[in-house]
């Protein structure tokens, strides 16, 4: 991914700057909101030469990054609403390229939910990010996009371009709709996608289910990529305690003769435990099954997660987090979504910092 460096600090300054003088002659309200995360530490293969790499790295809880969103009162329960987000690469000090990559939206919100226009998570993304055990952490979880290092990630579509999403809550039931048009003047259906979520909620139980889809553009031939993916999910909380599941259902039916299609399921389980009052406790197991493709490359993952964080502040969390991951078949593993494995065997301990602000 391309990133840039001096460049976005200026435009930030600027858009801040901008923002500031806007929401005072609107009369609205300006939020500027981040999350600096660095977490350090070696991660070690198993079966290759049993090196060790020592890193740096940005982002191990959560995405570092730096947004602006805002609210304008319109009366009677009304209200326009936008949002800017970029993610951050703090070892090295680059932003995103595009610079909003994460979130550039405007909409409206009433009583009736919120409607919101332009580049967004999915109701997909929303929807699940409460049943993954690590909450999407960039290092250790494997339920937004699966594990990195294989031929697929098998995973959910984070975000949509061109998107129109809806959101809306009816007593236990939460309700949230996406669609990014394909923009395609040939067939309105290609590039397309479409992502629908339901949440339901009664005291300390609450199950989800959601559904994807993604077009690819037509061949000659007249037939495309199409992916889908569902995913259910569970949660029990019981005082300290946080119990969560889930599973995803990935196929990619392909439009290229001769390819084959995919097959794989994800599965997880994990637990979130407040021990005292600044000390938190997870554990997390992720195994992803893959189908359809020659048993020499079926990789089948499984990675196992403990993580102790300790709030010093409401704002500032330390963290420390191991974790252990294994494929078959010599296939390569990642412990991150993002980063490539270099052994079939991995583990890895670290620690962190997070500061919110």
């Amino acid at each position: 991914m391309k990133l840039i460096g001096t460049a976005a600090i200026r435009n930030t300054a600027l858009i801040t700057g901008l923002l500031a003088s806007s929401g005072a002659l609107a009369q609205s309200n300006v939020d500027t909101y981040g999350i600096l995360d660095v977490l350090v530490g070696p991660t070690t293969n198993l079966t290759k030469d049993k090196g060790t790499v020592w890193r740096v790295s940005s982002s191990g809880m959560n995405v570092s990054r730096l947004g602006f969103k805002g609210a304008e009162d319109l009366g009677d329960g009304l209200k326009a609403i936008y949002q800017l987000e970029m993610g951050l690469t703090l070892d090295s000090g680059n932003a995103d390229n595009p610079l909003f990559k994460r979130q550039a939206n405007v909409g409206l919100e009433g009583r009736w939910g919120r409607v919101v226009l332009g580049r967004s998570f999915t109701s997909v993304y929303d929807f699940v990010l409460p049943y993954d055990p690590m909450g999407y952490a960039p290092f250790y979880s494997w339920v937004p996009t699966g594990n990195a290092s294989g031929a697929s990630k098998y995973g959910m579509t984070t975000g949509f371009d061109n998107l129109v999403k809806y959101a809306g809550k009816f007593d236990n039931l939460s309700v949230g709709l996406t669609y990014g048009a394909g923009e395609q003047s040939a067939t309105i259906g290609d590039g397309a996608k479409a992502a629908v979520a339901l949440n339901y909620a009664m005291g300390p139980f609450s199950v989800v289910g959601t559904y994807e889809r993604i077009n690819g553009t037509k061949t000659a031939a007249g037939v495309r990529d199409e992916t889908t993916a569902w995913h259910v999910g569970a949660m029990v909380t019981s005082g300290k305690l946080k119990l969560q599941s889930g599973a995803r259902d990935y196929r990619l039916e392909s439009a290229k003769p001769l390819t084959p299609d995919v097959r794989a399921r994800l599965y997880w389980l994990g637990l979130n435990y407040q021990l005292t009052s600044p000390v938190t406790l997870t554990g997390a197991v992720y195994y992803q099954d893959v189908r359809n493709l020659p048993v020499s490359t079926q990789a089948d993952p499984i990675m196992y997660v403990a993580r102790a964080s300790y709030n010093l502040s409401k704002r500032t969390a330390l963290y420390t987090v191991a974790g252990y991951a294994k494929a078959k078949h010599h296939q390569l593993v990642s412990l991150s979504r993002d980063d490539p494995g270099f052994d079939c065997d991995m583990r890895s301990l670290q620690v962190g910092i997070n500061h919110r602000f």
